[in-house]
């Protein structure tokens, strides 16, 4: 069955690659699709829309209508930006090329979520024993926020499933833990004045280098923490300066900035020591030496989002099943890159993380995925027939 659904595969991941579901914009149009092709099977699907109304995730239950547990097959619909990138065709067309499907999504990770959907009408055609859940997210590129939402309210109305295969790109191969990932903003406040009078104002911006030294400090403070035997790669908890930006002119002293980092911790103890060194940082030197010229200014951090990492299991059925599924005997591997296993995982659902594609194409221009690589996902959700 799986090699003749490659075709459909490949209609549906042009189809999807179509919609420009940039974390920036919204994705109902995507979602309308998929849940349109679910509503022709008679599938339950049950949504969970964003604060806005704007971005939506879809929850869709194969098989037994009344019975708990069953595997989740998970996939976030959004992608980053191309803006800047030099692709070799449009991003948001699907192009075949050398038995690659080349597009903005193609592996991460609208080609997991292709096979998903090719498989959907046979597992509904033939009536499987055990439930087979198709989870679709928004929002995973900038802080696995749809998903938070679509599990906060399938715990409120009860739905425990056993099982989740996160189809991040990770060429097949069986991944059981990755790093967690928090992302945030720092807002500093100054007074701005005259550049011929600098001890006059406060430069927020030479305030948030103070504080973009502090965190590189501890960034590397960090490296000096590895857990023995870690299986990252980085084996530390690392942190990353995205973006800064703020003042007017040269002549102006910056009344405002702000500075976009991220964190990737390998542990809760890494957790806790970055946030206490920083806001030691924050309340002892900064705060003091910016209100002592300017009793308002502030510097205030936004969270963006904090998603815990996937923590390896000494046992897990999970790995177990995709174990069985795929034929793959190598040692499950860690990954430094986040994903929202972790937020399955807090829900006692065990989850493993495995699909088609390479994450170092991912985020890049001319992503592509391999025919080869979807037709070993198909081969693996085929599987789950004797599991359902």
């Amino acid at each position: 069955m799986a090699h003749r659904l490659l075709g459909e595969t490949l209609e549906i991941l042009a189809d999807l690659i179509g919609f420009q579901s940039v974390s920036s914009e919204s994705n109902l149009e995507m979602i309308a699709y998929i849940n349109h092709r679910l509503d022709q099977i008679g599938t339950r699907t049950y949504l969970t829309l964003n604060p806005e109304g704007n971005k939506a995730n879809l929850f869709a239950s194969l098989g037994p209508a009344d019975m708990d547990g069953g595997i989740v097959l998970s996939g976030h619909t959004d992608v980053v930006p191309v803006e800047g990138q030099e692709w070799s065709s449009d991003p948001f067309t699907a192009t075949l090329r050398n038995r690659r499907i080349y597009g903005r999504g193609a592996c991460d990770m609208k080609g997991f979520i292709a096979c998903a959907l090719a498989f959907a009408p046979y597992f509904q055609e033939i009536g499987l024993k055990r439930p087979i859940h198709l989870a679709f997210t928004y929002d995973e590129e900038v802080g696995c926020l749809g998903a938070q939402v679509m599990l906060k309210e399938l715990q409120a109305v009860g739905r425990r499933p056993a099982m989740c295969i996160i189809g991040e790109p990770t060429m097949m191969k069986i991944i059981e833990g990755n790093k967690g990932c928090c992302e945030y903003t720092t807002h500093f406040t100054g007074l701005e004045g005259h550049g011929s009078m600098p001890e006059r104002g406060v430069n927020a911006v030479e305030y948030a280098v103070h504080y973009v030294s502090k965190l590189l400090e501890v960034g590397e403070a960090l490296k000096t923490r590895a857990p023995e035997g870690s299986r990252f790669d980085p084996p530390w908890s690392t942190i990353q300066i995205g973006k800064m930006a703020g003042g007017i002119a040269r002549n102006i002293i910056a009344g405002s900035c702000s500075v976009e980092w991220e964190f990737r911790p390998v542990n809760g103890a890494d957790f806790t020591f970055t946030h206490d060194e920083i806001r030691g940082f924050v309340e002892n030197v900064l705060l003091p030496r910016m209100q002592a010229v300017h009793p308002d200014a502030a510097v205030i951090t936004e969270t963006i989002g904090e998603v815990a990492g996937l923590e390896p299991m000494s046992r897990s059925e999970a790995v177990e099943l995709v174990r069985a599924l795929t034929g793959n005997d190598e040692p499950a591997e860690c990954v430094s890159f986040s994903t929202e296993a972790g937020l399955f995982q807090e829900l006692g659902i065990d989850t493993v993380v495995c699909g088609p594609g390479s994450i170092e194409q991912a985020h890049k221009p001319d992503e592509f995925v391999e025919l080869d690589q979807l037709s070993a996902c198909l081969a693996m959700i085929e599987g789950l027939e004797k599991q359902g």
